[in-house]
């Protein structure tokens, strides 16, 4: 079995002491980078060697090719992860990484191209089968009876969406037939005047839908896996709060084929490492949204309910070896739920950064804390405020809740806000807790609260 020499973590905080951990498992010797904001990360004092690659600002920093690749060389590192976040779906800096001599611990640069553009990811999709949100496939036409026969076809209610837009804006739904053609040429008006570009596209309106992803790992030799699926549907402007593994509550009929079609892309593809497909469910019906190229930060919870080292397994794949699990030897054991503990006040959720006077991370059975917190340590304002995640395991769900619920009351971080009394809540509500709750059920639960 081939072995990664020295691999440089191109990241900072959790993902890079995760990283680094994996790294003295495998005896892989590794090179921490930091910027000047960053000398007290608990995983520098822990690396063979630290490269400081520049300034606070991220720019400077983490997401300055040049320092990473340079750093890379004057260490004479062999491979390069880029954890989460930053780099990690970059695929300029994929290709420079491998252009440069080094293994990048992740897809190839044309695959992170192909699945960071929603065009061609759908298309690919379509192309291996897994489901996609129907829709009028490139631009709705202007012809009146062909638009009103596409939006039949895909089923009321429908959206339009303006080509050129985003953030929410240049959207209109569409609930009814007689609506469709005023909504088509007022939305295309609306185009054209905000984004300079009147094109619009027609896709299914999925009004209540959960965010639920697979989990896949594929050596790009032919050979690919699923470990199963996650529930990540408590979210807040898109961010993801507390995610779960298995799914709760999903028609098994669905799950199979879509897990099946999953692995299926992952060989058309060539993909090669750790990824995740990302879905809208409703009805029982699976829709594609996008791919994400790199490990993802609610990865601990499908490692506990299948005891496979998702990043062990990246290491493994980039040293050029074939994935070490086949499929039948992959198996669900019990649930697992992820809290992410953010540096942030938990009633008008801004960052929090400061110092930790005193951390204490909770224990007991099937209790997993990654985190790169200590008392001492100050929280840097230049970066995402995720400070750590509290993982709890257990047969069923609801032993899973109820341990999550105690280790909720017995961390403790002392001297910064943080979003840990918002977790105490949502794993004791009770719509949370039946399960199979969707991606607006957060936001309208924190707008309760407030009025």
């Amino acid at each position: 079995m081939q072995k990664l020499e020295k691999v440089l973590i191109a990241n900072r905080g959790e993902i890079a002491l995760r990283i680094l951990r994996a790294c003295k498992e495998l005896d892989i010797k590794t090179v921490a980078v930091y910027s000047t904001a960053d000398r007290e990360l608990m995983h520098l004092g822990l690396a063979d060697e630290t490269v400081c690659i520049g300034p606070a600002p991220g720019a400077q920093s983490y997401l300055s090719i040049p320092a990473i690749v340079s750093a890379a060389e004057v260490t004479g590192a062999t491979a390069i992860h880029p954890g989460y976040g930053f780099l990690a779906e970059n695929a300029d800096f994929a290709e420079q990484v491998e252009n440069s001599g080094f293994a990048f611990i992740g897809p190839t640069a044309d695959v992170i191209r192909l699945m960071g553009d929603k065009v061609s990811a759908k298309d690919a999709m379509i192309k291996s089968g897994v489901p996609v949100v129907p829709g009028s496939d490139g631009p709705l036409p202007e012809d009146e009876e062909e638009a009103l026969r596409i939006a039949r076809e895909v089923g009321y209610p429908v959206i339009i969406k303006a080509a050129g837009g985003g953030g929410g804006r240049g959207m209109r739904v569409v609930h009814k037939e007689e609506d469709l053609i005023k909504s088509a040429k007022l939305t295309r008006t609306e185009a054209g005047a905000a984004f300079g570009n009147s094109m619009v596209y027609l896709e299914k309106f999925l009004g209540n839908p959960r965010h639920v992803e697979v989990q896949v790992l594929s050596d790009g030799q032919g050979n690919a896996i699923h470990l199963y699926d996650r529930d990540c549907s408590l979210q807040r402007r898109h961010q993801k709060v507390l995610e779960e593994a298995p799914a709760p509550l999903i028609d098994e009929k669905a799950r199979a084929e879509v897990l099946k079609r999953c692995v299926d892309a992952c060989i058309e593809i060539g993909y090669r490492g750790a990824g995740t497909f990302e879905f809208l469910y409703e009805d029982g019906r699976f829709y594609f949204i996008e791919m994400n190229t790199r490990v993802q930060v609610e990865h601990p919870v499908t490692e506990m309910v299948t005891g496979i080292d998702i990043v062990k397994e990246m290491l493994s794949i980039a040293a050029g070896n074939k994935l070490s699990i086949k499929q039948e030897d992959v198996k669900i054991l019990g649930h697992a739920l992820e809290c992410r503990i953010n540096a942030e006040d938990p009633d008008n959720f801004m960052p929090c950064p400061g110092k930790v006077k005193h951390f204490h991370a909770p224990g007991g059975n099937g209790i997993r804390v990654d985190s790169h917190l200590y008392s001492g340590y100050s929280v840097p304002p230049n970066y995402d405020s995720l400070i750590g995640k509290l993982i709890s395991y257990g047969r069923t769900r609801d032993e899973a809740m109820a341990r999550m619920r105690n280790a909720l009351d017995e961390i403790v971080v002392d001297g910064i806000k943080t979003n840990i009394p918002l977790h105490r809540d949502l794993t004791r509500d009770k719509g949370f807790l039946k399960g199979g709750i969707n991606i607006h059920y957060l936001e309208k639960k924190l707008g309760m609260d407030k009025h």
